[in-house]
């Protein structure tokens, strides 16, 4: 049976919820934790790790009794001990604790005193009287449950990292100009590590006067609530509706605390374990040597890295998953950087939906220093977008040409194809024929059935002209789900046919996500970051781009448009069937980087 890692996963989290109800040992409970958080994480299936006979317990964070019981999901589509934590505790309390303010011991008291199975009989109950009537809870617990139900429905929780970090950057730019005793100031947790959704703002940093900078931050217009007001520790409410944690720690000690504040907290338990192993005890203010009690500071997170024998691990990697082996054998990547780009083959002008028109797109480029660029204007499609006739594609063509005479950059003329529910596209094979680039993208029929829409797929990369396939999953971030696809099987397509996977860059999407971008690049299909930029002035966001491919792991020599102008033009002039030789050479050569 195949069950995907985000079903294994929840089914783990919700094990340790139940043992957590049940008042179970601490250590069993971390443990199916840290392995949910692990699998989540993971870029390969452990469906087929299990059909192909990997020992699942060489995962960190994956032991034999939670080996066994994949295996057993794998093979009967259940787990016969989280059925029986099931049985034994009142119907739905496990939805209980999902409720912000009630934890294991009050969710097992509300099902079982009040037979409530859902956050609606919660919400009913307060309104009764009968919760604040419970032992040990009273009406101010109950008015604070009610609070955070209502939160709940009227916010996710976690914020797109599109929102997030300019939400940061404006935060940190102007406590940075009205408060000069700032030191240092930057933003960790799940934004500094890039995550593609984050939870709460956190700001660490060093100041010679705290409190002016707390006050500065409660005084922002944004600021719409205030939790937490110190010196040390800051807490405010943002418009739109996101936590903001501002704390201060000493100069002595900063590389500490970003290190610990930034995680992973799986990063941080694998290292702390690591480092009890060493004789000695991690916090965020040092390191303890468990023998002498003596407690060491660093100024910086490298020194603290190097203390314990490792090479500065970047915030990119900290899942907890495999960065740790990496530095402790010294293979950590070399990763990708912006300044690593020579072009973007994903952009529209104001011929299609963009709001510029090419020449300003073509100088954006010029701006960012790249070599080259693609303009790739959307097909007629269903009739939206303004999409390009093939009557007006040639006459484009013939400008771009034109345009090209007096250019630094090499002008390539390309076009984002729409791919057809039956997987044919959208332009005549004679008209794609005359394009350099052409992306191809599912903008329709999204609902296909996973088997369908992969074939669909399958089938566009199969046609000797189509370049990239265009965010692979279609989704939104917070507004759309991705389609339902076989992703193993459209990467192995995707390296057989020599066809580029996009990582699209604009912050809505991030797609290709994260892990499927680390799968791809195990697999050696070549990518390409694109800001698929209807704006001359979005050109810039490549860098949510270069975080996703950071956190694949991915080095310049893994992204096809690090390559140069003549580099790049020799890969997209071979033909398709062989075209992967020539991205092989490329990534393996000795001026692209490291090993495979």
């Amino acid at each position: 049976m195949t069950v995907s890692n985000q079903e294994i996963s929840q089914l783990f989290e919700s094990m340790g919820a139940l043992l957590e109800i049940k008042g179970d040992s601490i250590f069993k409970i971390r443990a199916y934790q840290r392995a949910a958080r692990t699998i989540n994480d993971l870029s390969f299936p452990l469906s087929t790790a299990v059909d192909e006979g990997m020992d699942l317990k060489k995962i960190p964070g994956i032991g034999k009794a939670i080996s066994d019981k994949i295996r057993e999901l794998h093979t009967t589509g259940r787990v016969s001990t989280y059925d029986r934590l099931l049985d034994e505790l009142p119907s739905g309390v496990l939805s209980l604790v999902d409720i912000p303010g009630i934890g294991p011991k009050t969710a097992l008291l509300i099902g079982k005193e009040l037979g409530i199975s859902s956050i609606e009989g919660v919400e009913q109950s307060i309104g009764d009287g009968r919760l604040a009537a419970l032992p040990g809870l009273g009406q101010k617990a109950a008015d604070s449950i009610l609070r955070h139900i209502q939160a709940i429905r009227t916010k996710d929780q976690r914020t797109p990292i599109g929102q997030a970090l300019p939400l940061a950057e404006e935060i940190a730019s102007t406590l940075r100009e009205k408060c000069p005793g700032i030191i240092e100031l930057f933003p960790a947790g799940s934004l500094r590590r890039w995550e593609e959704t984050i939870g709460d703002i956190d700001l660490v940093g060093v100041s010679s006067n705290p409190g002016l900078a707390a006050q500065a931050l409660v005084s922002l217009p944004m600021v719409k609530e205030v939790l937490v007001h110190g010196d040390k520790k800051t807490s405010v409410v943002a418009e739109p509706g996101v936590q903001v944690d501002l704390r201060f720690g000493e100069p002595a000690s900063f590389g500490a605390m970003l290190q610990y504040f930034t995680g992973s907290q799986q990063h941080n338990i694998r290292l702390r374990d690591y480092a009890n192993r060493m004789g000695l005890s991690l916090n965020e203010y040092g390191i303890t040597s468990r023998d002498t009690g003596t407690m060491e500071e660093f100024l910086t997170e490298a020194e603290f890295y190097a203390r314990l024998g490792l090479p500065y691990i970047t915030p990119e990697l900290r899942t907890g998953v495999w960065e740790l082996d990496a530095a402790l054998e010294n293979r950590l990547p070399n990763l990708v950087q912006s300044s690593d780009l020579k072009g973007d083959l994903h952009l529209h002008s104001e011929w299609s939906d963009g709001n510029d028109p090419i020449e300003k797109m073509v100088e954006a480029a010029i701006a960012q220093g790249y070599q080259y660029m693609a303009l790739t204007d959307h097909s007629a499609g269903l009739g939206i977008a303004n999409g390009l006739s093939p009557e007006r594609l040639e006459n484009q063509i013939a400008i771009l040409k034109s345009m090209q005479e007096n250019c630094p950059i090499t002008i390539l003329c390309g076009s984002e194809v729409d791919i057809r529910s039956d997987g044919s596209m959208d332009y005549s094979d004679d008209i794609l024929a005359k394009l350099d680039v052409v992306v191809a993208s599912v903008h329709s029929a999204m609902g296909q059935d996973s088997a369908t829409m992969t074939q669909r797929i399958i089938k566009a990369m199969r046609h000797p002209s189509v370049t990239i396939i265009g965010h692979l999953s279609t989704r939104l971030l917070g507004q759309r789900p991705p389609t339902e696809f076989d992703l193993e099987a459209v990467l192995h397509a995707a390296r057989e046919t020599g066809t580029a996977l996009e990582i699209n860059a604009s912050p809505e999407r991030l797609d290709l996500k994260d892990t499927h971008a680390y799968r791809a690049r195990e697999l050696g299909v070549p990518l390409v970051i694109n800001t698929d930029s209807h704006d001359h002035a979005h050109l810039d966001k490549n860098r949510y781009g270069i975080a996703v491919a950071r956190r694949a792991w991915c080095e310049p020599r893994h992204i096809l448009n690090t390559f140069t102008r003549k580099q790049f033009l020799e890969f997209i002039r071979t033909p398709k069937p062989d075209r992967l030789k020539v991205f092989d050479a490329l990534r393996s050569s000795p001026s692209s980087g490291g090993l495979s």
